[in-house]
């Protein structure tokens, strides 16, 4: 066996050029399964990021339902999600250019030029869309998402979001956006599309209207400030009466829930019987609801079932069509899934990909028949699309259908994550993803240490991603080790370990991801002084926090982060705008809480380089925030780059922004760290960049 070539960390050749990251990228995003078809949708940055659907029929034969440039996307709570539903044959989603609600129907055999291809050897014609809601008075006025549809095909039951006009009185103020759950005609009538009916109007927030399959009852989820979904929600049921924009809800009940107690993701039975998940428990577990306050647990298991519901459309539980419960956990690596057959008999298996190796997790399940489909993360390449066959409530082997890209990766050169722990804040057990250097082409010298990035994952109550991501490997690859941190308040660990953030953002957070990073360096692992900080969002007021307070980082980069909590909580949407109740402190009672855990009153403490990178329509955490910390870097001169991307949001969907901004990131650490990377990088202007003194920094 030949030797591999010797060469510094960073400076590794890598087989994955930052374009590989977005050229021919297709994530899924979602699934559906229904008469034999199956549905998903893929977010698409070489393609401005849009989110596309396709359906695979019976025969094999595919169509990418939506029209050229059209994108499946809501802004309901800015995150979006459940953007896209389907009934029978028909495609229903909500429009990204307008928030519309549109009906995309079959074409017919031969009706289109492609028709041909019915024997599922090359596509099929694309269906010219409907719409389904009026147009709004002014742009993403009206905004739907999570919707279903009556057993009948005739009724739309969503939920939507109301804007005031910008410029009128009360725009400003996020009281005035109103979120309801609305029921509308599946199909326009002669005179067009009408009003749709309120049905459920008054709690801050509204979830998941789910129609029980005798269309004769609605249940849904709400919440009220200053929880968030993942603290308190409430699950009502009511009868459901008319069709249409003429629909009415009587006899209103309050089923299970409230202070103290999340519920996710309501679904109904085929025999009527009603489930929901609930963290009554600790962990976010299959109840059924046997009447009001009344939930059994359907099988307890110590993970979760449930998510936090940052997204519309979640599905992490299915009820098949013989009345088995299957449902979802990851646990040692691994994606279990879990039948339970209403005779009792329980049967937990572990998937395998097509290479052999369990899936890392499953998501976005969905029945249809004696069969489920699922988005399935992977340990060594992209998530697949795939169909499990469930006959008799018991597992076959998974087919996929809709693989991933051929990266062409030499498998020996794929940093698979492992799960470590470490002692956090308080001596308490803190979790993260190890991501070690891997190469098949290159080893780092003798007694040399790679250097480390931290990656802070958003929310802050979200979770380290336990699947194979390009990204990561696209350091990996390179000799950098990633570890990505679950620090108290993730999700994944049970409700006590999601209320360690309580009062403590920038607390318990910070101390966690600086442990990690120094327990690493203990354990011989890393460099401990070529250690970077990385994050986006909530993960860059982590990463900001850390670099000014602690001395653990040498550098870092802050993607669009929270600088400044008081101008967030004045600023932010209505989602968001009581989060930090919880976190913090209600504003602006506690305000000088807010400022003391802001980055920028300790930006005096940040003495090292730092990379900021911001999206200039970001609604969530706005370009001021950035320019606030690039102003304080520049005030007291400590070298840093600054880039704002025009027409991204809140979180990167443009190819050209993605390669742009990892390859700055990669040059920005060769200039801080000392090395030379194999790749050819366009330069990113560094202020201050003659202060750049390895000896210094290290």
């Amino acid at each position: 066996m030949s030797e591999l070539p010797i060469l510094p960390h960073g400076s590794w050749p890598s087989p994955i050029p930052a374009e590989l990251l977005v050229a021919g990228a297709a994530v899924p995003t979602d699934t559906w399964a229904e008469d034999g078809r199956t549905w998903w949708s893929q977010s698409r940055p070489d393609e401005g990021g849009r989110i596309r659907i396709t359906r695979r029929d019976p025969d094999g034969g595919t169509v990418d339902l939506l029209p050229d440039g059209a994108s499946a996307r809501t802004r309901v709570h800015e995150y979006g999600g459940g953007a896209w539903w389907v009934h029978g044959a028909a495609l229903f989603w909500v429009s990204w250019e307008d928030q519309r609600i549109y009906r995309s129907d079959p074409v017919p055999d031969g009706a289109g030029p492609d028709d041909a291809a019915r024997d599922g050897t090359g596509p099929r014609p694309v269906p010219d869309p409907v719409p389904l809601t009026p147009p709004p008075v002014h742009r993403h006025g009206l905004r739907y998402a999570d919707g279903r549809l009556s057993p009948d095909g005739r009724t739309v039951i969503c939920v939507r979001e109301s804007h005031p006009a910008p410029g009128t009185d009360g725009a400003e103020d996020v009281t005035a956006v109103r979120n309801e759950i609305v029921a509308l005609a599946a199909t326009p009538g002669p005179d067009g599309v009408g009003e749709p009916a309120v049905l459920v109007t008054g709690p801050d927030f509204v979830a998941a209207p789910r129609i029980s399959p005798d269309g004769r009852r609605l249940v849904w989820l709400t919440w009220d400030h200053p929880d968030m979904p993942w603290d308190s929600t409430r699950l009502w049921v009511a009868e459901l009466e008319g069709t249409g924009s003429s629909c009415r809800l009587t006899g209103m009940a309050h089923l299970a829930g409230g202070e103290g107690e999340s519920l996710v993701q309501p679904e109904w039975g085929p025999d009527g019987t009603l489930y929901v998940v609930s963290d009554r428990g600790d962990w976010w577990n299959v109840h059924r609801v046997d009447g009001p306050g009344e939930l059994t647990p359907v099988h307890p298991v110590a993970a979760e079932v449930g998510r936090p519901a940052w997204v519309f459309g979640q599905s992490r539980y299915v009820v098949a069509a013989d009345g088995t419960v299957w449902f979802t956990y990851s646990a040692d690596g691994a994606a279990h899934l879990v039948a339970v057959r209403p005779d009792g008999p329980v049967g937990d298996t572990v998937p395998e990909g097509p290479g052999g190796e369990p899936f890392r997790g499953l998501d976005a399940l969905h029945p249809d028949g004696a069969r489920l489909v699922a988005i399935a993360q992977q340990g060594r390449a992209e998530p697949v699309v795939v169909e499990i066959g469930v006959p008799g409530g018991v597992a076959a082997a998974p087919v996929v259908r809709c693989p991933a890209r051929d990266l062409g990766l030499d498998p020996a050169g794929v940093s698979v994550a492992r799960h470590v722990e470490f002692p956090g804040a308080g001596g308490r057990t803190a979790h993260a993803l190890f991501h070690p250097p891997t190469s098949a082409v290159a080893a780092g010298p003798a007694g040399e240490r790679p250097p480390l990035i931290v990656t802070v994952h958003g929310g802050p109550h979200g979770s380290a991603y336990p699947g194979f991501r390009l990204a990561t490997q696209f350091w990996t690859s390179r000799g950098f080790a990633v570890l990505d941190v679950d620090y108290g308040g993730s999700v994944g660990y049970g409700r006590a370990y999601r209320r360690l953030l309580d009062d403590a953002w920038g607390i318990v957070d910070v101390e966690d991801v600086c442990a990690g990073a120094a327990w690493l360096a203990g354990q011989g692992l890393v460099d401990g002084a070529r250690m970077a900080i990385r994050g986006g969002s909530a993960g860059g007021f982590t990463a900001l926090m850390a670099l000014t307070v602690r001395d653990v980082f040498a550098t870092g980069a802050s993607h669009y982060g929270v600088a400044d909590l008081t101008a967030l909580a004045a600023e932010t949407h209505k989602f968001e705008s009581r989060y930090f109740d919880r976190l913090i402190g209600p504003y602006p009672e506690a305000e000088e809480t807010y400022r003391e855990r802001s980055p920028l009153t300790h930006m005096a403490g940040l003495d090292r380089p730092l990379l900021v990178l911001q999206g200039e329509d970001d609604a969530v955490v706005p370009p001021a925030q950035a320019e606030l910390v690039v102003a304080a870097l520049r005030e007291a001169g400590v070298p840093h780059s600054y880039l704002l991307f025009p027409g991204e949001q809140h979180g990167f969907r443009r190819a050209e922004t993605i390669v742009r901004a990892i390859t700055a990131e990669l040059y920005f650490y060769s200039r801080v760290f000392g090395f030379t990377p194999a790749d050819r990088i366009e330069p990113v202007e560094i202020a201050f960049a003659e202060r750049l003194d390895r000896a210094t920094i290290g």
